[in-house]
């Protein structure tokens, strides 16, 4: 019988209605790295393979030699016997242990909220750094807008109350008083500054010469979840949402699909996801939109996650409030509007399309630390040497521009520290002992490729020879997560050209595409019969006469259909 124990912190924090305050310990597989090797039956239950120290290359055996005294080897069992539950026996659980152990977050006192760790919040600025860049570029600027919002705002918009009011949290006491006018806290998954952005609009704007105004803001929102996700879906969270005012509706749209494509190519290019970008059903577009464009991403257990979205707003919400402009012919206009966001949903999404049974793995251009160097030596005469070598090499590849973090801690063996860093999705681990030293060269082992194929002896530690090598693997590594995932997400998606094939496809856990045509309530009756909901009528469309699956009419478009987080 297999078992695989796991951390129940955070399945206790998203299921239980109770949270009990415990210590957090790290918690690590059972490795192969480990000279005393596991029960078979437990090494089955980890999923990966032993590696013994007599099969090690000759380049290792100061590394194995180095874990077996007692003290080292006291300090291993005190963290060996737990694991990251296996991927495939039960995928929610394995997400969860890999937040707990890779260290992303942890508990938040109310039940449904989070507390983002330093390492899980590195990761949300490495994409805060690439979105601002591109955000600037395109002529966009930063601002911030109040978090409390009259309650009366949101009624203005009849179909964004609607769409919204299941999941707000009302402010209806402060200093001790109840308040004249309730408020209602920014608290959506998607944009909810829409009216509180057109009020300030409808004063900023009289103009034509005010258009186009263009701003974004990096915030945290509230909605009120009853069932919850760390980082996919939780009470609180952090996102940008951007928001324009334009003088026609051609800008708006303009507007809209290029910030899409600024969320593909970020999917694509920085986190490694191929995302498939396409257009909202209207059952599914954004309560007060015009046309909703969004990226959708496959994850590792073929569920759909809405990784970001791109509002046309069209003049509902300058309508709502009388956002107007004079334009050039003296004529007071509506202004025409757009909105997107994406969130700290991403971490996850990068998390359920990576990530392995050892852990997180993730892409270099996000990855907090791209390489981590860890100093091998025996004997005290030994250090010295081996520690100088590691501090030259880090100090070569930060002046390249390669984030890297050396590990010279003495408390842990350094197996210990192999299965640390390779739990936390490190991209790329350089391994330095007195022998690489005498050679002047280092080990490289790949975080994608696991066991020897990922590992390569004696790369020169000049360091003309060693950055190239290192930036040369970090961009294959790269390229290597992309590829991997897409041919997932390929060899998971289902053309079908009846109801009945769908439904089929759904039921073992595929993605559907067919031609679509049929009625909002078709729509609604395959979410209710199958759960699956259109994700999105993709940008790119076969060419050709299409036939709705559902109806047999004419179809201009297929969509894509698929269970989602």
């Amino acid at each position: 019988m297999a078992v695989a124990s796991r951390l129940p912190s955070l399945t206790s924090l998203f299921t239980s209605p109770s949270i009990s305050r415990r210590p957090t310990a790290v918690l690590l597989r059972r490795s192969r790295h480990n000279f005393r090797p596991p029960p078979p039956s437990q090494l089955l239950a980890a999923g990966f393979s032993m590696q013994s120290a007599a099969s090690s290359p000759p380049e290792t055996e100061d590394r194995v030699n180095n874990r077996k005294s007692p003290a080292s080897q006291e300090r291993v069992n005190q963290d060996r016997d737990q694991v990251i539950t296996p991927r495939s026996q039960d995928f929610n659980a394995w997400y969860l242990d890999i937040i707990a152990n890779a260290e992303l977050a942890d508990y938040g006192p109310v039940r449904g909220t989070m507390v983002i760790r330093p390492y899980g919040y590195a990761i949300w600025e490495a994409i805060q750094d690439y979105l601002n860049v591109k955000f600037k570029e395109t002529g966009h600027s930063n601002m911030y807008f109040p978090q409390f919002i009259p309650y009366s705002f949101i009624e203005k918009e009849a179909s964004h109350v609607e769409g919204f009011s299941p999941e707000l949290a009302l402010v209806t006491v402060g200093g001790g008083k109840e308040l004249e006018e309730k408020l209602v806290l920014k608290l959506i998954v998607r944009p909810t500054s829409e009216t509180i952005v057109n009020h300030m609009f409808t004063q900023w704007i009289h103009s034509h010469r005010d258009l186009p105004l263009m701003v974004n803001q990096w915030a945290n929102v509230t909605r009120w979840e009853m069932r919850t996700k760390p980082f996919v879906r939780t009470l609180e969270f952090l996102w940008q949402e951007g928001h324009t005012a334009h003088a026609t509706p051609e800008e708006a749209e303009k507007e809209a699909m290029q910030m899409i494509e600024i969320y593909t190519k970020f999917a694509f290019e920085q986190a490694a996801i191929p995302v498939i970008p396409g257009r909202k059903s209207k059952v599914e577009t954004f309560a007060g939109a015009s046309k909703t464009y969004t990226i959708e991403a496959m994850m590792g257990d073929r569920k759909a996650l809405q990784a970001g979205t791109s509002h046309n707003l069209g003049q509902n919400f300058s309508r709502a409030f009388g956002t107007q402009f004079t334009d050039e012919n003296g004529q007071r206009q509506h202004v025409w509007q757009t909105s997107w966001a994406v969130s700290t949903r991403f971490i996850g999404g990068i998390i359920m399309t990576h990530g392995d049974d050892t852990g997180l793995m993730l892409p270099p251009k996000i990855a907090p630390i791209q390489v981590i160097i860890v100093p091998i030596w025996k004997k005290a005469d030994e250090k010295t040497s081996v520690l100088s070598a590691a501090l030259s090499v880090k100090e070569v590849l930060q002046k390249s521009g390669i984030k890297v973090k050396l590990d010279d801690s003495e408390q842990r063996t350094p197996g210990w520290k192999f299965n640390f860093w390779e739990m936390k999705g490190i991209p790329m681990r350089i391994e330095i002992g007195p022998r690489d030293v005498s050679s002047g060269s280092v080990v490289i082992s790949r975080r994608d490729i696991p066991g020897k194929q990922g590992k390569v002896f004696g790369i020169s530690m000049e360091p003309s020879i060693l950055k190239a090598y290192v930036k040369d693997k970090l961009d294959e590594i790269q390229s290597a997560l992309l590829g991997r995932a897409t041919a997932f997400r390929d060899s998971n998606i289902v053309d079908v050209s009846s109801y009945d094939e769908l439904k089929e496809a759904i039921s073992i856990g595929k993605w559907a595409r067919g031609p679509w045509s049929a009625s909002d309530a078709d729509e609604l009756r395959v979410k209710e019969e199958t759960g699956a909901t259109i994700r999105c009528f993709p940008f790119e469309q076969p060419e050709g006469i299409k036939t709705c699956l559902m109806t047999g009419n004419p179809a201009d478009e297929v969509a894509i259909f698929a269970k989602s987080y």
